[in-house]
């Protein structure tokens, strides 16, 4: 058995490879951006082929740094933004289309006519999904009605769809020599297409959206030795390595928090907020705006199911602040500009950019700053971005009590915005319960490597896993109960204030 464990996490602004030893602690990593393409308002995509490079390029790296080769690693697990929609040529390995990216609101149109034809009950109830524009099968029928020849492509065996994780594993097994088609339940269960009793394509909700089911990859157990093949690619590992996890970005997070028991959470805080409770075995279909999905299944292991609360924009609401206000030059300066006011002045920012997640699923909202008066300044508005981030967060978590009854003793959190400790703070005194980041924050990453360790016997049970666990800091509430009630009040008239903003297109 070789000493390391790699994992890849393909996530929505990066790509980055990491290496772990047996005691779960970092010991390399590389990271590279990639383009976020924005051909009009509401249409975000990747260019897949870039995707490819840029996965190529930081295994590379990070083995040269270490001066580890592939032979090294006992074996790669692969971590991957969800939802983003690629379909491509098998026979050559191109594109038909740049990946349409979970953000992405183009099929606004297809999920209202789902929902009026009553048909988004059946996929709720099939899938544990609303028909909403985050999923996968709207950008699949998107891809298909809209791109010259793909219809035609797909009808006649031509053309694979994958998330990003089908497209890295198809392409690291040997692309059009050879290259496996697969994906497993977590990823699957994102797309409104797998039915979350058998765990497999389902025909009726693929009739839904004139899916052919030939372009569909094979769906596997999270954990797996046999099922994703091997790495053998002469670039970047020049060895032969078993590739054995497979997992989504929020449900590797789960995994690399040791969410492993009923009613353990984890908040990961990344361009989105995806919170996510362990449900066990027990299916609980959200009546309240949550998502089911699966939570991850290793091996013949059943599988674990989860209550999924997904946040559009949270850290992407800093970068927004960087980015195209120029109110900051980086993200820590938010921290620091916040810092300079006791409260939020009374100013609440929504930031709503492609309308409201759960618990809402309002696509007609749009972004609002509310509450301005001559007193307030852009460090109000760093604060009300920072408290805006933690008060959707605290709108999943009441949604996910009254689905599951379950009450939070603690929250585990990870992923960039936690380095931001007055953000934490916030979260804590927001929500009325402590915040706890551990020791090591890549999550999402050490959460695919744990799903391919566990498949070759690197690491012996999920028990082992749990004692890997440390916690970095925690922070406890501070605010009074009055003042935790007075401050989510006026978030919620906030809100309010962002919705029919557009009108959806009918379809």
């Amino acid at each position: 058995m070789a000493d390391f464990i790699g994992a890849v996490d393909q996530g929505t602004t990066s790509t980055r490879f990491m290496i772990f030893d047996h005691g779960g602690n970092e010991v390399a990593k590389h990271q590279l951006e990639h383009e976020q393409i924005l051909p009009r308002s509401g249409w975000v995509e990747h260019d897949p082929v870039e995707i490819w490079e840029r996965t190529n390029s930081v295994m590379q790296n990070a083995l040269r740094h270490s001066s580890l080769s592939g032979g090294d690693l006992d074996a790669i697990g692969i971590t991957n933004q969800r939802e983003t929609t690629v379909v491509w040529d098998p026979r050559n390995g191109r594109p038909y289309y740049n990946a349409i990216v979970w953000q992405d609101t183009r099929t606004d149109a297809i999920a209202a006519a789902l929902e009026r034809s009553g048909r988004g009950d059946v996929i709720r109830q099939k899938a544990g999904l609303p028909p909403a524009t985050y999923f996968s099968a709207g950008k699949i029928q998107w891809i298909l009605e809209n791109v010259d020849g793909v219809r035609e492509a797909a009808e006649a065996g031509h053309a694979l769809f994958g998330n990003t994780d089908s497209w890295v594993l198809w392409n690291l097994t040997g692309g059009p020599d050879g290259g496996i088609h697969a994906t497993d339940v977590t990823n699957a269960s994102r797309t409104m297409l797998m039915n979350l009793e058998t765990l497999d394509w389902d025909d009726e909700l693929l009739g839904f959206f004139g899916i052919p089911r030939s372009m569909l990859p094979s769906i596997n157990p999270s954990s797996h030795r046999e099922a994703y093949g091997t790495a053998r690619t002469s670039r970047p590992l020049r060895a032969s390595v078993p590739i054995c996890g497979v997992l989504g970005d929020q449900h590797a997070a789960t995994v690399g928090q040791v969410c492993f028991s009923p009613g353990e959470a984890k908040n990961t805080y990344g361009t989105g907020n995806f919170l996510v409770l362990n449900t066990g075995t027990e299916l609980i279909r959200s009546e309240h705006g949550l998502l089911t999905t699966v939570a991850y299944q290793f091996g013949d292991s059943p599988v674990v199911y989860a209550l999924e609360g997904s946040i559009a924009v949270t850290g992407s609401a800093v970068q927004w602040l960087r980015d195209q206000m120029k109110v900051i030059k980086t993200a820590a300066e938010s921290e620091e500009l916040a810092r300079t006011v006791e409260d939020n002045g009374g100013m609440y920012f929504v930031p709503a950019f492609s309308g409201l997640f759960a618990p809402y699923w309002r696509s007609d909202a749009r972004g609002a700053i509310v509450g301005l008066s001559r007193y307030n300044d852009n460090a109000h508005l760093a604060r009300a971005t920072l408290e805006s981030i933690c008060y959707q967060s605290r709108d999943v978590v009441e949604a996910m009590e009254q689905d599951s009854s379950v009450h939070l003793d603690v929250l585990r959190v990870d992923g960039g915005v936690t380095a931001n400790d007055l953000c934490m703070q916030i979260q804590a005194d927001v929500l009325g319960v402590p915040v706890s980041r551990p020791v090591v924050a890549e999550t999402t990453a050490l959460g695919a490597a744990y799903a391919a360790g566990l498949a070759t016997g690197f690491w012996r049970d999920t028990d082992e896993l749990r004692t890997h666990w440390q916690e970095s800091r925690r922070w406890e509430p501070q605010w009074s109960e009055d003042r935790r009630a007075e401050g989510y009040a006026g978030w919620k008239t906030a809100v309010e204030r962002t919705l029919d903003w557009v009108k959806v297109p009918e379809g």
